[in-house]
């Protein structure tokens, strides 16, 4: 652990020294790239500071009671002895968990992408329910939201619903929504009190800036047109609506909610980017690891990942068998931070075992 903790610390020095240099500074990608490494670096290397003199203390003393001559001071050196073995192990537990490869992407905003899937209208609501339950838990965390696209359903909720996460951590905190999310409840306008399952699909994509990942407008057909639908009625006078298709890969993306044609040029790169960005991401994963065991934070839609029961009035996460009996504050975004944190504490358990 000293070896590889050492090795950090002179990557941490030769960080701090490319990333006041002249090329870094002339080169936004490579300055972007290391101002996030020697972030990432800093609590690692405070705790290896710490760690060292812990070591250092724990050795000096070991020597003063074997060497010593004076009887105090011996006295002194087992007490301190006392009080710092305990320490060792729980700092290395510390180490460990910070030594964790972290996923490049965690501390990025998101765009996450609600659609309505199996039931109707039913899907529809259900959807509504998942995109307030975010709105929730984005405000708790005092981050910033903001509407990229909005079909609404017909009988309320959304068939589809894209919105923009800006804060600290998002996509770290939100990425595990990636999947199926099922309820199980008995819909207003059923008559007998059957029960229900209806389904949403949730997708979060990490916000991909400009210099993550270029794109050529020759590689771009951009087709303006009239707004219409739902939220298009004031609009729809003027060809405001874009429609930008990327040739390559045939990823399309419709904006049409801005009056101005520029703005809505804007966010519909912000979502192309970012699919093309995660297009990219989940062909780099896939050469990696073939058959890969965990799915958690994979974003692989075709997975059941939670259930939502009313009935029971409990919500299960079928990656971690994790069963809270708390459905309403889950969906009020209070208890989601529970679920978080017991996915995140799995991921770091799975890619701790793999390290050692």
């Amino acid at each position: 652990m000293l070896d590889k903790l050492e090795a950090i610390n002179q990557r941490f020095i030769e960080v701090e020294k490319l990333i006041s240099s002249p090329d870094a500074m002339n080169d936004m990608k490579s300055y972007v790239q290391l101002s996030k490494e020697y972030k990432d670096l800093t609590p690692i290397i405070e705790i290896y500071k710490s760690y060292s003199t812990l070591l250092s203390n724990i050795d000096e003393a070991k020597q003063i009671i074997s060497e010593g001559d004076d009887p105090e001071m011996k006295e002194m050196a087992k007490m301190e002895l006392d009080e710092h073995l305990p320490k060792v192990g729980l700092m290395e537990e510390e180490i460990k968990v910070l030594l964790i490869p972290k996923d490049p992407e965690d501390a990025k905003n998101a765009v996450l992408e609600i659609r309505a899937g199996t039931g109707g209208d039913e899907a529809s609501i259900f959807a509504g329910d998942l995109y307030r339950m975010y709105t929730s838990f984005a405000q708790s965390k005092g981050w910033s939201l903001e509407l990229v696209d909005i079909a609404e359903g017909t009988a309320g909720g959304y068939k589809e619903i894209i919105f923009n996460l800006s804060g600290d951590d998002v996509y770290g905190q939100m990425k595990f929504e990636s999947g199926v999310h099922r309820v199980q409840r008995v819909p207003q306008t059923e008559t007998q009190g059957r029960v229900h399952t209806s389904a949403a699909t949730v997708a979060v994509l990490p916000e991909a800036e400009e210099v993550d990942i270029k794109i050529n407008d020759s590689d771009l057909r951009i087709d303006v047109f009239r707004a219409g639908g739902p939220g298009g009625q004031s609009v729809n006078t003027t060809d405001s609506a874009v429609r930008i298709t990327h040739i390559p890969t045939g990823i399309s993306v419709s904006q049409q909610d801005q009056k101005s044609q520029h703005k809505n040029k804007a966010k519909g790169m912000l979502i192309l980017r970012s699919r093309l960005y995660e297009l990219e991401r989940s062909r780099i994963e896939g050469e990696r690891s073939e058959d890969r065991k965990s799915k958690i934070g994979t974003g692989d839609r075709s997975e059941r990942i939670r259930t939502y029961n009313f009935p029971q009035g409990r919500v299960t996460d079928h990656r971690i068998n994790l069963t809270l009996h708390k459905l309403e504050a889950f969906l009020e975004g209070e208890a989601f931070d529970e679920m978080v944190e017991s996915l995140t504490l799995q991921a770091q358990e799975e890619k701790l075992s793999n390290l050692n």
